[in-house]
């Protein structure tokens, strides 16, 4: 096992996106997301994931220096457009205004579009639970994930977040997917030779399968809590999607034409500010 510090690990991200091509914005983006996933014992959403980037960025996928464009879309919405970047440079671009927008009428959102999308949501959430904003995230991914009673990949994983602001205290803070188990989980299985447990996937034919390569590769991951994370998994779709102008999981998938590339869609945040709701003495 190769051990590194987080510095270190920043340093082995950034330098690897940045000879490949990212520009130094989304190098340095992408590479915090990256190390914070190391840093909170999240394996799939770590150093890992720098391959899907630059794979992506190798087929076309992406755009390694693209400038994401704030819009001022109404009174209490924000629109990023991440212009075929990943969408970590698109939060950070459109956070500012987010938070002003939540300050100043209690409740507001962000809509980022046209991103490729592979991260953790909590890194984003941390961002606004610091500055004392109580936020929720989600997005949709590729199809990959069978709703409950199916055997074919209608959902994507559809990760939803939510962050708490404490006083003096580390925030609360839940990050997860609507399948039974983040994807990256399920190649981490495949690239140790590993059986996945029952539960997280099917074969093709809707047969319960612990073959990461048959889930990954012919069938489909399952969604957790049966038909409740499948109704969860049809909200993001919506929200997070069509609500926005943006793609669904199914359209992310055919967007991919095969590539195997990381999905390409929106994301929705929404602040809100426990001030405006309760005054100017409420205490989260």
């Amino acid at each position: 096992m190769i051990r590194l510090t987080l510095n270190q690990a920043t340093e082995l991200a950034e330098s690897i996106l940045l000879h490949n091509g990212f520009s130094p914005a989304h190098a340095a983006a992408v590479t915090a997301t990256v190390v914070a996933g190391e840093r909170d014992g999240c394996a799939s959403h770590g150093l890992y994931r720098v391959i899907g980037c630059v794979n992506s960025l190798k087929a076309g996928k992406v755009a390694a220096a693209a400038e994401p464009q704030v819009i001022d879309q109404a009174p209490s919405i924000v629109r990023v457009d991440a212009r075929g970047g990943f969408s970590q440079l698109a939060f950070q671009a459109g956070l500012p205004l987010l938070e002003a927008k939540a300050r100043s009428n209690g409740i507001a959102a962000l809509a980022i579009n046209h991103c490729v999308h592979f991260s953790a949501l909590w890194v984003e959430i941390e961002q606004l639970t610091a500055a004392g904003l109580v936020a929720l995230a989600c997005n949709p991914s590729h199809a990959w994930v069978a709703p409950a009673g199916g055997s074919q990949p209608v959902f994507g994983t559809n990760p939803i977040a939510f962050g708490w602001p404490r006083v003096g205290k580390p925030p609360f803070v839940f990050d997860f997917a609507t399948s039974a188990i983040a994807r990256g989980d399920i190649e981490l299985h495949r690239r140790a030779g590993k059986a996945i447990p029952e539960g997280w996937g099917v074969d093709a034919e809707g047969q319960p399968s612990t073959d990461p390569n048959v889930v990954l590769d012919r069938g489909a991951m399952l969604t957790f809590g049966g038909h409740k994370g499948s109704a969860l998994a049809a909200m993001v779709e919506l929200i997070a999607g069509p609500l926005i102008g943006d793609l669904t999981s199914a359209e992310s998938l055919a967007h991919d034409a095969g590539s195997k590339s990381s999905p390409y869609h929106g994301e929705l945040i929404i602040a809100l500010d426990p001030q405006r709701f309760l005054g100017v003495g409420a205490e989260a």
